[in-house]
């Protein structure tokens, strides 16, 4: 698993930044605005506070780039002198006055996808001669095609995952006689002893919860011969930089399966196998998607297939690109995304496969290695 390199964190964002610059002379951005949001930590390596003090990373097109940050928070933020200059302000000073300042005569302005609308409306109201976009349309495809450092993290972030996972086969963790709630929590407490620094979420449906793919553990307690789904992932950090997302999903069953639930996972686990080796640098998103939903659908369950086979993930647990009909946007090398179909038969119960993978050059990276198999648990 990968430690923290400082020096390949802040070469990987001095990249980063040049790639920014160039997507920014091409549609013609005269500064980027960078506030709430994936995008700030991944360009600066400092994620802001999400509170009403504006934070914000100024990023002209031809001049260095300025970190505004409340003095408070300040101390929080490792300055990498190369990327950036910092500017706290006090509560007694114009921070929006300070951040307009900075972006100067720009004609075009990108900002941030998650700023607060009070922030962005008061820059409006400040920079009147100005058009106004989303940063998305600057950093999102940059960010979708992950870097070397990036993989290390994602693939490192899984193995985490991966630990929580064989427990859960393993049958360490006890499911019989507990609430979905309790499990979801001692799910939770293992992926922190894993080494995330925060639960993004941590699915658990069982028996007749199972087919609802996004179940909110309750106090349902779990039975005998129960399908559970169980969903979880977190942010993972190598010590001292920016988190980067695991996500992996395993079904297993609280005692001997019905003959239904073999047959119905059969098809599941073909479907997220074929959906997998479908990945291919060159390949439409939408393709990845096709090729699993079919194999659904041919076994007769394609009506509870509910959702798409896939969507990408990085510093977000969600993000570019999407594995779903009508995407043909094409893999690149270093597209990381889930694999994770399902299938979901109502008030009844139902299954879910995922694991994440990149695509690359060199063949298809899978982050996830846990058994693909329906394990029964507490027979």
């Amino acid at each position: 698993m990968a430690t923290f390199d400082e020096r390949a964190a802040s070469s990987a964002r001095l990249s980063r930044f040049a790639r920014v610059r160039e997507q920014m002379e091409r549609q013609s951005v005269d500064v980027l605005l960078l506030s709430l949001g994936a995008d700030l930590p991944w360009l600066s390596g400092y994620e802001a506070m999400p509170l009403e003090r504006p934070t914000v990373l100024v990023v002209p097109r031809h001049e260095s780039a300025t970190l505004v940050v409340p003095r408070l928070e300040a101390p929080r933020v490792r300055v990498d002198a190369g990327l950036f200059s910092m500017r706290p302000w006090s509560d007694d000073e114009d921070a929006l006055g300070i951040i307009a300042g900075l972006a100067g005569n720009a004609k075009t302005v990108a900002v941030s996808d998650r700023m607060w609308a009070s922030l962005a409306l008061g820059l409006q109201d400040a920079l009147v001669a100005a058009r106004f976009q989303r940063a998305s349309l600057v950093t999102g495809p940059i960010r979708a095609v992950k870097d070397a450092y990036e993989i290390e993290m994602l693939r490192s972030a899984g193995a985490a995952a991966d630990e929580v996972a064989a427990a859960l086969l393993g049958g360490e963790i006890r499911l019989i006689g507990r609430s979905e709630a309790e499990v979801s929590g001692e799910i939770s407490q293992r992926l922190r002893e894993s080494g995330h620094a925060r639960v993004n979420f941590a699915i658990v449906g069982s028996g007749p919860n199972s087919a609802s793919p996004h179940h909110e553990p309750g106090t349902r307690v779990i039975g005998r011969s129960e399908a559970v789904v169980c969903d979880f992932g977190g942010t993972w950090t190598a010590g001292s930089d920016v988190g980067y997302c695991s996500d992996i999903t395993r079904t297993v069953v609280t005692g001997a399966p019905t003959q239904e639930l073999v047959e119905l996972y059969e098809v599941l686990e073909a479907a997220q196998r074929r959906a997998v080796e479908a990945v291919a640098v060159g390949e439409a998103c939408e393709e990845v998607d096709r090729v699993g939903r079919e194999i659904i659908a041919a076994a007769g369950y394609g009506d509870y297939f509910i959702h798409r086979i896939g969507h990408g993930i990085g510093i977000e647990e969600h993000e570019d690109p999407y594995m779903v009909t009508g995407n043909r946007t094409r893999l690149e090398s270093g597209h990381a995304f889930s694999v994770e179909p399902g299938i979901y038969l109502p008030d009844r119960f139902g299954a879910r496969l995922e694991d994440i993978v990149i695509a690359h050059d060199g063949g298809t990276i899978r982050c996830n290695a846990v058994d693909h198999a329906l394990h029964v648990v507490e027979a």
